[in-house]
C-alpha cells in the first residue's frame, strides 16, 4: 500500500512537472502503481520516486506518466465542434492563409481519435483542392503508451461505428472480424509527436486551430491559465481554441475573446 507521504510526494511530483492535480485521486494513484511496483520488484514506493526523480527521462518517469494519464476518447466526440470547423472555421481559413496552409493542432491527442477526425474533415472540406493545400494535423500526447496506439491506427469496430460509412469505407482498412485499421493514406495526415503542456510552446509555426478539449479538468486554475496564454501567443490572429464542451475559461482572466460554448478566438 501507499502510504500518505508516498502519496504526496507522488501528486507534487505529477503537479511539478505535468502540471496535473492528482490530490483527490488517491485510490486511482494506488490502484495503477501498486501492480507496477510488485512487478517491477520495488521493495516500496519511495525506492520508485526516488529512481524517476533520479532521471526524469528515464524509462520508469515514462511508466509513470502512462500509468497516471487517463486517456478517454472516441471518434466524432463533441461532433459540434467539427461542424463548427467545416461551417466557419476552415472558410476562414481558406481566405487568410495566402500559402495554402492549415495549421492545425491537437494538443492533447490520446489514443488519435480526434486527429484522424479532424484529418478527415479537412479533406472533406478541401475535396478536389486537398492536394494544394498542406493541411497536416500536429497531434501530441505526454503519453508514450497512447502515442504508440494512435501511430498504429488499429481500433476496435464499435471504436468506428459512430463514423459516416463514407469515412469508414474510404479511410479505412478491416484487418481481422473484431478490428478496423487507418489507411495509410489518412495516417500520413497527421505527425504525432509526444509533449508536455507545461513546457513551452516551440513548434515550426503559428496555429490557425488549437483543439485543447478535455485535459485542463485535470489543471488547477492557475496552471490553466498559464497554458492558455502560451497557447495565445502561439495563434495566428483570428485562430480558434476548442476546448471541451463542459469546459469553461475565466473571460476575465484570458486574451481569448468568447465565441460561443467551448470555442474562443484569438
Amino acid at each position: 500500500m501507499i502510504t500518505d507521504s508516498e502519496f504526496s510526494r507522488i501528486v507534487a511530483y505529477m503537479k511539478r512537472n505535468y502540471g496535473i492535480d492528482l490530490s483527490q485521486k488517491r485510490v486511482l494513484v494506488g490502484g495503477r502503481l501498486n501492480n507496477y511496483l510488485v512487478r517491477n520488484g520495488y521493495a516500496s514506493c519511495d525506492e520508485y520516486m526516488t529512481k524517476v526523480e533520479h532521471d526524469p527521462k528515464g524509462r520508469e518517469a515514462v511508466d509513470l506518466v502512462n500509468a497516471l494519464t487517463t486517456n478517454h476518447t472516441y471518434f466524432m466526440r463533441e461532433s459540434e465542434h467539427y461542424e463548427y470547423l467545416k461551417r466557419v472555421v476552415l472558410p476562414w481559413v481558406k481566405t487568410v492563409s495566402p500559402r495554402k496552409e492549415v495549421n492545425i493542432w491537437s494538443a492533447a491527442s490520446s489514443t488519435g481519435e480526434e486527429p484522424y477526425t479532424l484529418a478527415m474533415v479537412l479533406k472533406d472540406f478541401f475535396g478536389l483542392e486537398k492536394s494544394a493545400w498542406d493541411t497536416r494535423v500536429l497531434a501530441t500526447d505526454i503519453s508514450t503508451r497512447v502515442l504508440d496506439h494512435a501511430a498504429k491506427g488499429v481500433y476496435l469496430k464499435e471504436d468506428v461505428e459512430p463514423l459516416p460509412p463514407s469515412w469508414k469505407k474510404r479511410y479505412f482498412k478491416q484487418i481481422s472480424p473484431e478490428e478496423y485499421q487507418v489507411k495509410d493514406e489518412l495516417r500520413r495526415e497527421v505527425i504525432f509527436r509526444q509533449f508536455n503542456l507545461m513546457n513551452p510552446i516551440s513548434f515550426r509555426k503559428k496555429f490557425h486551430i488549437v483543439f485543447l478539449r478535455n485535459v485542463m479538468i485535470y489543471f488547477p486554475d492557475d496552471t490553466k491559465h498559464q497554458l492558455v496564454q502560451r497557447i495565445y501567443d502561439y495563434m495566428e490572429p483570428g485562430g480558434y481554441l476548442f476546448i471541451g464542451t463542459t469546459e469553461s475559461l475565466d473571460r476575465h482572466k484570458i486574451k481569448f475573446q468568447y465565441v460561443q460554448p467551448s470555442v474562443y478566438r484569438k
